[in-house]
């Protein structure tokens, strides 16, 4: 099939809601932010100009039909998202910690987006047939039912010749335990060929501290061709045909909280797997001009509440790189 989308992704779509001051009576306030990482990077993409499309539920209740309004407002083809009748949409409450950190509270049991079957995902091959790159987490192989339709996918996929990225986007209390979790990450990193992780994620991988000494070892293990980790504020490194590079992260002293940081720094090395292909990447330049675009649109992302509909365009990181003398 001809490739006529950039990126398809397939997972979670939900609202978050984000606290947003106090009320006259000391009560706090939430603002319904739509959600969800694989929805957040594709949000960026479209930004970007690139095609995309998603595969996912929702509830048919007043939050699916908000996210499906929104996505579609984000120029993100939805006609892969199914809604149902009886099972409502996934809420998170995101608590704003010192420092711009978050605490997340769901309401996912059940919740609509892990009841996508994989029946539906065969109706919407076409989709991920005509993707370059097909994007996905672990969110969506946290419950059974929605696990077997992003096995599916994945077959899919790669019967479509499609590159695989993956972002573990690990979330503890959506897991029944810890263990499951490394085990459907562990299944994520053997099928990628391209890796966004986080120093956190690196760390309850392999129980190194070490995060140069982690990702290495996830590397060998898993042969992964393109690798991503994001270490927050303190930057970001490729590895990359053999190649090591380190960008310094960007501090922004607007940051109010760092919701869609990763989502915004994953779609930002994706708009340049598009570009250069997995073997593209032949100079240390490429990499330090990927890494610098990438930190500064994670750094802006921070400066505002929620992601997927505040994703910063081309021209804002540019111009926000050159502010910054880098």
């Amino acid at each position: 099939m001809e490739k006529t989308i950039d990126v398809t992704a397939l997972g979670e779509l939900l609202i978050d809601f984000t606290q947003n001051g106090v009320s006259e009576q000391g009560n706090n306030l939430f603002e319904a932010n739509p959600g969800g990482a694989p929805c957040n990077v594709l949000a960026m993409l479209n930004k970007a100009g690139k095609k995309t499309a998603f595969i996912g539920k929702v509830g048919n209740d007043m939050f699916g039909k908000l996210l499906k309004e929104r996505t579609m407002a984000q120029g993100i083809d939805m006609s892969g998202l199914e809604m149902d009748d009886d099972v409502r949409t996934t809420l998170a409450f995101v608590e704003t910690l010192p420092g711009g950190d978050r605490d997340f509270s769901f309401y996912r049991n059940p919740g609509a987006d892990i009841m996508l079957t994989k029946e539906e995902v065969e109706k919407h091959r076409d989709l991920i047939e005509a993707a370059r790159i097909f994007h996905l987490g672990t969110l969506s192989m946290t419950h059974d039912v929605v696990e077997q339709a992003t096995i599916r996918a994945l077959e899919i996929a790669k019967e479509a010749g499609c590159i695989i990225s993956f972002d573990p986007n690990l979330r503890e209390p959506l897991w029944s335990s810890m263990d499951k979790a490394k085990e459907k990450i562990s299944f994520g990193l053997s099928q990628c060929d391209v890796l966004k992780i986080s120093d956190n994620e690196i760390t309850f991988m392999t129980g190194e501290e070490d995060l140069d000494k982690g990702i290495h070892m996830i590397i060998d293990q898993y042969k992964i061709p393109v690798v991503f980790a994001t270490f927050g504020a303190d930057g970001s490194k490729a590895y990359i045909n053999g190649m090591e590079i380190y960008e310094e992260g960007f501090l922004n002293p607007a940051t109010i909280e760092t919701t869609g940081a990763g989502d915004t720094f994953c779609a930002s090395a994706l708009l340049y797997v598009l570009k250069y292909g997995l073997d593209g990447f032949k100079q240390e330049s490429q990499l330090h001009d990927l890494l610098t675009f990438a930190n500064a649109a994670a750094s802006l992302v921070t400066t505002k509440k929620g992601a997927l509909c505040v994703m910063p365009s081309v021209s804002e990181v540019e111009a926000y790189i050159k502010e910054s003398g880098r």
